[in-house]
């Protein structure tokens, strides 16, 4: 379990955040710690100076910085470009040094504080540290400072559908999430609760970067296990946010694992209706690469194969409801293949449920409960992973 996890390492580390610091550190940004007047920060900022973002130690939220560079100063804008042009930012004003910045933060009222920042150095990682900790603390170390120190609270222990769980939370996001603590052997379990683990901390990094104008905004991640067996578990996890922009957004997705192994599933693991061996695209929730597979070969599966034959299967199995117009609102255009190309799945009783995918403006047709495809179809067209389904 994990529980023994947390009480080695002192310190939860295992994070998967909703923005791409990926590709911060390919485009060569540097990560700093230091102080602003005497409050500690971390602060990254791309090779060239243009972008950036920090946060303040205490509050671990991020503050976006805009940059540019007049001679040797590097001068970063807090903040977005407010509306009124005439309304100042808070600003840092860099000088290079030897081993990092020194200078100066400016609020927007005039008022001034010392800078002094120098290369972020990491603290180490335990010699039997989860693999995720390692990939961080190489890949993503302003996220692998932004964590230190934070640690789970237990919660309340539960039985579904046979199995035990234990719930924790991180509290000062309010983020919660369960690992598996009964019903597998102990190295699936391990491996299935590194899983559910990184979904409860992708929440705490989603609360963390959801920052309006230096304000935490709202972002509410909740877990729930949908369905367990010994072969296969699903669980879904609900998303709602609003990070700036015209409207909140709201979406699910679920997380479907081997129980076997621990390894998650695709939708091509589970079934595959095309020529030759499946192909395999796992979204990365972590800094890893992506899947080489993750090429126009799959793409073309998808909107040329997989669609078309879900709409013809959905439409033997559901015909009102994939030709019925959603009354008050636009045709959401079921019977097309668009919404079927990238669907979310998870396994249910009588077989997998498939969610169809829309743009924000079209989320009410996103939530549906009536597209389910029977095992007994599913098992006519196994995907690339032999599993022992109903």
């Amino acid at each position: 379990m994990f529980k023994g996890l947390f009480r080695l390492t002192g310190v939860v580390v295992l994070v998967c955040t909703t923005f791409s610091t990926a590709l911060w550190a390919e485009s060569g940004a540097r990560v700093y710690t230091g102080t602003v007047g005497k409050t500690p920060i971390v602060l990254e900022v791309g090779a060239n100076g243009s972008e950036g973002r920090y946060f303040y130690q205490k509050y671990r939220g991020d503050l976006v910085l805009t940059g540019k560079k007049e001679g040797e100063t590097l001068i970063l804008d807090e903040g977005n470009p407010p509306v009124e042009k005439r309304k100042l930012l808070p600003q840092f004003r860099l000088q290079p040094k030897l081993d990092g910045w020194s200078g100066e933060w400016i609020s927007s009222q005039g008022k001034s504080l010392k800078v002094e920042l120098q290369p972020a150095k990491l603290p180490p990682y335990p010699a039997d540290a989860l693999p995720y900790l390692v990939r961080l603390h190489d890949k993503a170390p302003y996220e692998y400072l932004r964590l230190q120190g934070l640690k789970l609270k237990q919660g309340r222990t539960e039985t579904f559908m046979g199995y035990t769980l234990q719930w924790w939370s991180e509290p000062q996001t309010k983020t919660e999430g369960f690992e598996v603590v009964s019903g597998y052997t102990a190295e699936a379990r391990q491996r299935i609760n590194q899983q559910l683990m990184a979904r409860l901390w992708q929440g705490v990094e989603g609360h963390f970067g959801c920052y309006v104008d230096g304000r935490a905004s709202y972002y509410n991640q909740t877990m729930q296990p949908s369905w367990m067996t010994p072969s296969v578990m699903s669980t879904t996890l609900s998303f709602e946010y609003y990070c700036g922009g015209a409207y909140p957004n709201q979406y699910n997705e679920a997380l479907n694992l081997d129980t076997r192994t621990g390894n998650a599933l695709t939708l091509d693991d589970v079934l595959w209706v095309g020529q030759g061996k499946p192909l395999h695209f796992e979204q990365s929730y972590d800094y890893d690469e992506p899947s080489s597979e993750s090429s126009d070969a799959y793409f073309d599966y998808r909107s040329k194969e997989l669609a078309p034959w879900l709409v013809a299967q959905l439409l033997k199995l559901y015909p009102k409801e994939m030709t019925t117009t959603q009354e008050g609102e636009n045709d959401c255009g079921y019977n097309e293949d668009d919404p079927w190309q990238f669907p979310d799945w998870y396994f249910t009783e009588n077989g997998i449920r498939l969610e169809p995918s829309f743009p924000h403006v079209a989320a009410v047709c996103r939530n549906i409960g009536w597209s389910v495809l029977p095992y007994s179809l599913v098992k006519q067209h196994p995907g690339g992973v032999t599993l022992q389904l109903p």
